[in-house]
């Protein structure tokens, strides 16, 4: 059974909506699956990516073309990572390369960017936004490297008021939905998978904050370079092909219940079963059709729903809720 597995980024997922902190129900999910699909929004965390042995990491709208039937998925050995910066780059930035080439053995070349790229995150009625200055004079600078997947590692902009606000009340994490604008729109031009990280900000009171915080902030806050999770992420991050792993292939998605967009349709038109969670609640004023969709309350209660859609057991058998109707 494979399956696929989204937390939408910046509409303020209670669970995913932070830093990696729906690692936990992605890994219970990814235990009863064969191959467990997710985008780098589920499992980064700054420094700390703990995502399973068969989880395929895949950049959001690469992951809407793949439900949509317009590519094919292949998991490769590994990939050659290219991990572009803005002037100058900085030391730290260095021993992360470092401490990823030897533990977990990765290719990475640095490059510094000849034009900015420059991320402003903002807010909007429907969560995280953001505008990006630079990323088509990045995606032209990149056409003169060999590199399978790419890494970006740049500062994003963020009234500090917001991102203090962030760090003491929690919320809707300001910075996702700039980072997943950028990745779009890099994605689509280079046709290779691409995840970003953002690098400390230079405003002295957000980079000095150190407090305990909301524990699914913890992972930011003890993270220095903020980049280990994409390297992690891209060093085995499936390639855009026309062979291999196809929708057709695909059995569930799984998503928190109050969402509706561009995947979900893809799953409706190409025969791919959807459960929605209904505790992992968000901002937007939507919710998937019972219609259209399965729900369970929670991440533990789909991993039953799951199995028993793996082994082919009628769900009626074997809840209570339903034991009325087969006594029938």
């Amino acid at each position: 059974m494979n399956t696929v597995f989204i937390i939408p980024t910046g509409i303020g997922c209670n669970i995913g909506g932070h830093a990696g902190d729906a690692t936990p129900a992605f890994k219970l999910i990814a235990s009863v699956s064969d191959i467990a699909i997710c985008h780098p929004n589920v499992v980064n965390a700054s420094d700390i990516n703990e995502m399973p042995d068969n989880a395929w990491y895949v950049e959001g709208s690469i992951l809407d073309r793949f439900l949509e039937g317009k590519i094919h998925l292949e998991k490769p050995r590994s990939n050659k990572i290219l991990l572009v910066v803005n002037k100058p780059i900085r030391p730290e930035t260095i021993n992360a390369v470092n401490a990823a080439r030897y533990t977990i053995g990765c290719e990475i070349e640095i490059v510094e960017l000849r034009k900015e790229l420059r991320m402003i995150a903002m807010m909007s009625k429907n969560g995280a936004d953001g505008e990006v200055y630079g990323a088509y004079d990045l995606t032209v600078q990149v056409r003169d490297y060999d590199f399978d997947a790419l890494a970006i590692a740049t500062p994003i902009d963020c009234p500090k008021d917001v991102a203090l606000n962030y760090f003491k009340e929690g919320g809707i994490n300001p910075w996702g939905g700039v980072e997943a604008k950028v990745s779009k729109l890099i994605a689509g031009a280079i046709n290779k998978p691409v995840a970003h990280a953002p690098i400390e900000t230079d405003n002295e009171e957000v980079k000095d904050f150190n407090e305990v915080v909301n524990p699914r902030i913890a992972a930011e806050m003890i993270s220095q370079t903020y980049i280990h999770c994409v390297f992690k992420g891209l060093h085995k991050a499936p390639r855009i092909s026309d062979k291999g792993l196809h929708v057709s292939d695909i059995d569930v998605l799984i998503t928190p219940w109050q969402c509706f967009g561009r995947p979900h349709k893809a799953c409706l038109a190409n025969g791919v079963e959807i459960l929605g969670v209904k505790e992992n609640t968000t901002c937007l004023d939507i919710e998937l059709s019972e219609k259209d969709a399965y729900w369970v309350d929670n991440y533990i209660e789909a991993v039953g729903w799951l199995q028993c859609y793996k082994h082919g057991i009628a769900r009626q058998f074997v809840s209570e809720d339903y034991a009325d109707e087969a006594i029938a």
